[in-house]
């Protein structure tokens, strides 16, 4: 007689969502969506394919070659050559001596722990708080600086606002705006397939309803994207596409026309910002010739100028916030977009009144706005770096290609390290770092490289080792996070996939073999570990004036909504009512307009006040005889950059198996191309495949291709060899958005297009690589 076996509903947490996973046995059935989030993502269930995916690294894997040579191993094997399975203690014990050789003789200078990536959801069981804890154990290591996400917005904010996260912590919230807002101008759209996530969870997806609150009061909606579904179809908006590439070019014009019509708020000018009499004088052309009329710009961004003059003397009648995408600061000049929304919003003399200045970055995650009370919630300590070099962000490539070589960062002049271990967790670099086929040079010149990885990324398929990390859904956690009013009991759901383990073991295996296990772990274990964490939130609530429930009622329980906030959030509400008494935390203490510390560092791609510079490649560049389409490379609608990639909500958007490319269908007709098709999308750095959908809601001369496809190469390690899969990244250009920010150019990427024809070769991406068994 059989018995059935009873299913269970565990909570859990990710950058997506939060979830109750169906549990039969000890297989994941299904994730269902928290019963008060409104507007759940669709990227959740992606989970349930990907957990046991075919995908999965199941024990640790040692590149062949590098087992029989070590270091002196052909580094051009990585992301070709099979792998060897090995024992925990063995790939452990290899993994120990090799940081020991490497530290002995070269010093903690050759490690590169920067780590970058989301991860997963979790306070505890964060990977990039661990590895960074155990490098700092060990002496140290070289550092990134910055995000992917608004490296260009970073550098330029704290020297003409102030610093960017705490800027995000007090943007103006969406029911404030639903009240009082009268005009909202979207710079880059307000895409909120981009706010299905938050950096650490999400409990309630609040972006769609606080834009729908806005518009039903009556809040007019002008957006300016070349991509017509930046901004969701059922918002009564008016859609501006100007060329990509050209909105400081359309900033500058707007600004032009408040100034020459004198509808700008001098008052607010004269109390509130200094150096505005020089961008006045480069406005109106007094200082190179040219006054940037909105004639002018209609010629750079294919708006008329008619428009250009009517949405500025519209700002200028109304309560008007405007906001800027992190997308529109991926770009060559990136800075420039950002620093003119500041300057338009002081132009129009709102900042500070509810309802009215500027945000960078409403849409580009979910908790930007949301009404929380802002809490500083503990984590693993990381302990201190005394390794005191750090590169940008997304100068990886640059970075092992050129040890030794130097570069402007910030005012800073600096000198690449010379890496010969690069150790990465959490993290896909093959994802979202421009210029792969570079990436892949750059990647063989260390002498080992060694991945955390819970799938066969490209990332682990060009590491020497790979160890097999665990899913959230493997491990017990906690989500807690500073944008989401909702912590999360993060129950274990299933046992570990394979022989994966968590980071925190992998770590905690290394530092027993190098004599840290004491200072890694102080004594604790994963339970230990939460239960500590909790016992600190509970002491930094009760100082804040509120009050948490003790482990065993929150672990119990699974999930505790935290209150509101006491007052509703203004962005820089006190420096306005009192800019002597609240300053910022400029040079100034006001907003800069014109800074002196940037004009000093004497960068002409970004200069003491904001500018037009014509990028490299755009539109409007002479590289259009050869690539004559602009490419988007935006963020997907079905996972978060590319995990879940495996998993069914992503494959079931893939067109012939591969990522969607959106063409105008003018664009289409001229390349013989209809919906279904596989394309050939390519460039001098690089090509790939995509499926083709015919559309016109991308303007003429623009193509959309999201980012996160798994890169697939038709020949691994071969130079530049076809992408199989629909990686844009392949063509995307690997330079800094200024010698300020250093910023990662993806929009900056011009391409053509030609229909595949014959024999198309098969998506391998999610295959494992060769195993060979010892």
């Amino acid at each position: 007689m059989s018995t059935a076996i009873k299913r269970r509903l565990v909570p859990t947490s990710s950058h997506w969502g939060t979830y109750f996973a169906e549990v039969e046995g000890d297989r994941l059935v299904a994730v269902h969506d928290y019963g008060k989030d409104p507007a759940p993502s669709i990227i959740g269930p992606g989970i349930v394919e990907a957990v046991d995916h075919e995908s999965r690294v199941r024990r640790p894997m040692v590149r062949k070659g590098w087992l029989e040579k070590r270091h002196e191993s052909d580094r051009s094997g990585r992301g070709r050559e099979s792998f060897v399975a090995v024992p925990w203690d063995e790939a452990l014990d290899m993994a120990a001596a090799e940081l020991t050789r490497i530290k002995q003789a070269h010093g903690n200078r050759a490690f590169y722990a920067g780590s970058y990536g989301w991860a997963s959801a979790g306070r505890f069981h964060h990977a990039n708080s661990h590895i960074h804890r155990f490098f700092n154990q060990l002496g140290g290591y070289v550092r990134h600086q910055g995000t992917y996400s608004y490296a260009a917005a970073e550098a330029i904010l704290p020297h003409i606002v102030g610093a960017m996260k705490p800027l995000l912590d007090q943007h103006t919230s969406w029911p404030v705006m639903a009240e009082h807002t009268e005009m909202l101008v979207m710079f880059g759209g307000m895409p909120i397939k981009n706010a299905q996530v938050t950096s650490g969870g999400v409990g309630r997806h609040i972006c769609y309803h606080g834009l729908k609150a806005c518009a039903d009061n009556g809040c007019e909606m002008v957006y300016l994207s070349p991509i017509e579904i930046d901004l969701p179809p059922d918002m009564p908006a008016e859609w501006i596409a100007p060329r990509p590439g050209s909105d400081a070019a359309l900033m500058l014009a707007l600004a032009h026309t408040l100034v020459s019509e004198g509808l700008h708020d001098t008052a607010f000018l004269d109390r509130y910002t200094v150096g505005f009499a020089p961008f006045e004088a480069y406005l109106r052309g007094e200082s190179d010739g040219q006054p940037k009329t909105a004639d002018w710009a209609a010629a750079i961004t294919g708006v008329d100028a008619g428009v250009i003059q009517g949405l500025a003397r519209r700002m200028a009648a109304k309560r008007t916030m405007i906001n800027v995408t992190w997308s529109m600061q991926r770009a060559e000049y990136g800075e420039q977009p950002v620093w003119l929304t500041v300057v338009l919003a002081a132009l129009l003399g709102q900042i500070g009144l509810p309802g009215g200045g500027f945000g960078v970055g409403y849409s580009s995650e979910n908790g930007i706005g949301n009404p929380v009370k802002h809490f500083n919630w503990p984590s693993v300590p990381q302990g201190i770096n005394n390794v005191k070099d750090l590169i940008p962000v997304a100068r990886i490539s640059d970075m092992l290609l050129n040890p030794g070589a130097e570069f402007d960062f910030n005012g800073q002049r600096l000198t690449y390290p010379d890496i010969k271990l690069v150790y990465w967790a959490g993290g896909n670099p093959f994802h979202h770092h421009q210029d792969i086929n570079q990436l892949v040079e750059a990647f063989r010149r260390p002498d080992t490289v060694i991945v955390n990885e819970i799938w066969w990324t490209a990332t682990a398929r060009h590491a020497d080792i790979v160890f097999p990390s665990t899913t959230a859904l493997e491990r017990n956690d906690i989500a807690i996070t500073h944008w989401e009013p909702l912590s999360v009991a993060m129950h274990q759901a299933i046992p570990p996939v394979g022989d994966s383990r968590s980071d925190y073991g992998i770590f905690t295996g290394l530092a027993e073999r190098l004599g840290l296990a004491e200072s890694y772990t102080e004594g604790r274990d994963e339970m230990d570990w939460i239960r500590h964490l909790w016992e600190q939130s509970r002491q930094r609530a009760a100082e804040a004036g509120f009050e948490l429930p003790d482990f065993e009622t929150f672990w119990e329980k699974g999930l505790h909504e935290l209150p509101g906030p006491e007052t509703p959030a203004v962005l820089l509400q006190g420096f306005r009512q009192d800019p002597d008494a609240n300053p910022l935390t400029t040079p100034s203490g006001k907003i800069e307009i014109f800074s002196a510390t940037i004009d000093g560092f004497g960068y002409d791609d970004c200069p003491g006040h904001p500018v037009w510079r014509e990028p490299d490649e755009w539109l409007g560049s002479p590289r259009t005889a050869d690539f004559p389409l602009h490419l988007i490379s935006n963020q997907p609608r079905t996972r978060l950059h590319s995990q879940l990639d495996p998993g069914g909500v992503s494959q079931g958007s893939k067109v012939a198996g591969r990522e969607p490319m959106t063409i105008h269908p003018g664009d289409a007709v001229a390349r013989g191309l209809a919906s279904g098709d596989v394309a050939k999308v390519w460039n001098d750095r690089g090509s790939c495949l995509a499926g083709v959908i015919v559309s016109d809601e991308v303007i003429p001369g623009v193509i959309q291709l999201s980012t996160g496809a798994w890169y697939d190469p038709e020949t691994p390690g071969g130079a530049k060899t076809l992408e199989k899969h629909g990686n844009p990244n392949v063509l995307t250009r690997d330079r800094g958005t200024s010698r300020l920010g250093q910023g990662p150019t993806a929009h900056s990427t011009l391409v053509q297009v030609t229909k595949v024809d014959g024999a198309i070769p098969d998506v391998t991406a999610h295959r494992p690589p060769e195993i060979i068994e010892r």
